[in-house]
């Protein structure tokens, strides 16, 4: 706070008549809803004076909205010509004097018009053209005024909640603005986070039954949800090619060293996989073949190939990696888990095929793929999801002289795939570069993870939406502080004390920050994410002996 927040400010330092007199009570008389002045004006960060008492008048109206009026996070107005400038109080002083006053800073939002002859607010629109003097007055906003502020009127919206503290005005998530700039749903452990995800996708397929969404479900949560209006896959039905991985993912798979002896390893793969490639490139004209394009080629063909290299060598010692990559590729055909993968009956060109059932094209009214990859090995979880995610960008980029379908990638736990630490890893490299770089080709991200602080640097910050549940870790908190906007710090202080399915949102996908409680779910569209009740799981007994032994037979299975 600067020096003019001593007591002189309010003890009769300013001549009267010069805005100053406007802090005396008398200012607050002719309007049951004037609830201060003006202080001073520094851009979008301003101050205000709020009087204690026009606050206790105004805390018994029976519109929540205007009950609340003073608190951090809530939203005042104030007229400025013909207009209603809105602002959202971002912390509040208790500052002593003559008459105790309530110093607020405060962080415009945007502008609407006055009605002529109600007085109301209309037509808001977000940010400001012009700003308040000194010693105008400030006035609590309404519900009234809170339902033309997030009014969806002539734009394609899903409705996600309420807007705390009202009990009817409708929380909407403009649709274009959210998905154009990706978004980020954020929230710690038990917060209702998978449900809430649940919401926002069952309402945007509700909007567009011909979608294209493609989610990475890591524990298998996401697929009763989305029984009725999702395609699900899982290790028993993906049917992933192996030949769809480019050449840093080959290596992720297939090597198994580091430093200097990778980088012969990766020369020997790289060498004998352009063969394969060539070999079987089943007729098709490709002028410059590259070991990264998704051409279909024989595993068998790859290990015969390393085999006749290695034949090559002289000296006994330089065998060595070839064995290595030849011992590791027959390791992975012969163990089932990769079957879903590195089957045999997966050599044919299925490449179209793949692509209409994971992108949903057409959507067939099913327009999102839960793509369940809990049964995935956890040495190749990564890969899958890098190459998931990388087709879904490449498809992007070399579709771009086609009727564009603009397709939705949303990757649970992202902190997983994208993290802090990353050590250059495929799917780390893909996900921030859709980030970065998928609106321009029509690729949304959405990001849900219960650690923002764990994700990669910047990615945070290329998300033009972000909705935060509840956090209890400080790092965490300051992390969403980052990269939230200037006029949402208001609500920073609440995030730890939301209740559960609660959250703020800020950003392109709303009007201005809000507060949310998200509506209720039925249970056939909930993710399957429930706590247990140890109190009552532990009273029950009864057949322990039937699930040990079902239990190990699907664990040495490795089967779900």
């Amino acid at each position: 706070m600067t020096e003019m927040m001593g007591s002189g400010a309010f003890a009769g330092a300013a001549p009267a008549g010069n805005g100053a007199a406007a802090l005396a009570p008398a200012a607050f008389a002719g309007t049951a809803q004037g609830i201060g002045t003006v202080l001073e004006i520094a851009g979008s960060s301003s101050q205000v004076v709020l009087d204690p008492r026009a606050l206790e008048q105004v805390a018994g109206d029976s519109d929540p909205v205007i009950a609340s009026a003073g608190a951090v996070g809530s939203q005042i107005k104030m007229r400025v010509g013909g207009v209603w400038l809105v602002a959202n109080i971002r912390s509040l002083r208790l500052v002593d004097g003559t008459e105790p006053r309530i110093a607020a800073q405060v962080d415009f939002l945007g502008e609407g018009d006055e009605e002529r002859l109600t007085g109301k607010l209309y037509n808001f629109r977000r940010g400001v053209t012009r700003y308040p003097t000194p010693g105008c007055q400030v006035f609590a906003v309404s519900t009234p005024d809170l339902k033309q502020i997030y009014t969806a009127t002539g734009r394609a919206a899903v409705e996600i909640g309420t807007v705390y503290p009202t009990r009817d005005v409708r929380a909407a998530l403009y649709v274009d603005a959210m998905l154009g700039k990706h978004f980020a749903l954020l929230g710690s452990t038990g917060t209702g986070k998978s449900t809430s995800a649940a919401l926002i996708l069952h309402r945007i397929c509700e909007l567009a039954p011909q979608g294209h969404i493609v989610m990475i479900d890591p524990h298998g949560e996401y697929s009763a949800a989305f029984q009725t209006n999702g395609a699900i896959f899982d290790v028993s039905n993906l049917q992933m090619p192996y030949w769809l991985m480019n050449f840093a993912e080959h290596c992720e798979v297939f090597l198994t060293t580091s430093g200097s002896e990778r980088q012969i390893d990766a020369d020997i793969l790289a060498k004998c996989l352009l063969m394969a490639r060539a070999k079987g490139r089943l007729g098709q004209e490709i002028g410059k073949l590259t070991v990264d394009a998704p051409v279909p080629y024989l595993l068998s063909d790859l290990t015969n190939l390393i085999q006749l290299e290695m034949g090559k060598m002289d000296r006994a010692g330089d065998t060595a990696p070839y064995l290595r990559i030849k011992t590791k590729i027959e390791e992975i055909k012969a163990d089932p888990r990769y079957g879903f993968m590195f089957s045999g009956m997966l050599v044919a060109d299925t490449m179209a095929a793949f692509l209409q059932r994971i992108f949903r094209l057409p959507g067939d009214g099913r327009p999102i793929s839960i793509i369940d990859v809990s049964g995935v090995p956890s040495e190749i979880t990564s890969v899958v999801v890098a190459v998931l995610s990388r087709m879904v960008f490449d498809f992007a980029i070399w579709s771009r002289t086609e009727p564009q379908r603009p397709i939705l990638l949303v990757c649970e736990e992202a902190h997983r795939y994208i993290p802090r630490d990353d050590d250059g890893s495929s799917v780390g490299r893909i996900l921030s570069r859709i980030a970065k770089e998928g609106r321009k080709y029509g690729v949304s991200l959405g990001l849900i993870t219960q650690r923002p602080s764990d994700l990669a640097e910047g990615v945070l910050s290329q998300c033009g939406t972000i909705l935060s549940m509840r956090l209890n870790n400080d790092r965490d908190q300051a992390f969403v502080r980052a990269a939230m906007p200037e006029g949402a710090r208001g609500f920073l202080d609440s995030i730890p004390a939301l209740r559960n399915r609660e959250c703020i949102i800020c950003g392109e996908g709303v009007s201005i920050p809000i507060r949310v409680s998200f509506d209720g779910l039925d249970e056939a569209k909930r993710p399957a994410s429930d706590d247990p009740l140890f109190s009552d799981l532990w009273r029950q007994t009864g057949g322990e002996e039937e699930i040990i032994s079902r239990t190990i037979r699907r664990w040495r299975a490795q089967g779900r």
